[in-house]
């Protein structure tokens, strides 16, 4: 599928702290903690628990989030297919609803029940 302007918007103006939730509902349905999704969204955006936390409570848009967001080095390493977009394959002008794909990848590996040291993914030496 292809993103278009319009998608990427919605995203942008989606309120993280609505769907941060929904990730955790998600999660502890698979047996999962808030402490291993924060862990991952620590990984991929850098945000501490407190940085999180100021985010949740000021209802950051996905725009403000990953504009405050330092992702990860090793970002480029998340590939694959989550909710029907290929994430190597969204083009760079649609920055912010790639980021969201990659960080809804590692959510899903979570989901999944993929080992840590799977999902937070280093370069090969």
């Amino acid at each position: 599928m292809k993103v278009t302007a319009e998608k990427n918007e919605q995203v942008a103006n989606l309120i993280f702290a609505s769907i941060y939730p929904l990730y955790l509902d998600r999660l502890e349905k698979n047996g999962r903690t808030k402490e291993e999704l924060n862990q991952v969204i620590k990984w991929f955006t850098g945000f501490d628990q407190d940085s999180l936390q100021s985010l949740i409570d000021e209802k950051a848009t996905f725009r403000t989030f990953f504009q405050k967001a330092k992702i990860n080095s090793n970002a480029h390493l998340i590939k694959g297919v989550v909710c029907g977009y290929r994430i190597e394959e969204i083009e760079d002008e649609f920055e912010l609803y790639k980021q969201c794909r990659q960080m809804e990848k590692l959510i899903d590996e979570l989901a999944k029940g993929r080992k840590m040291e799977k999902i937070l993914r280093e370069e090969k030496k």
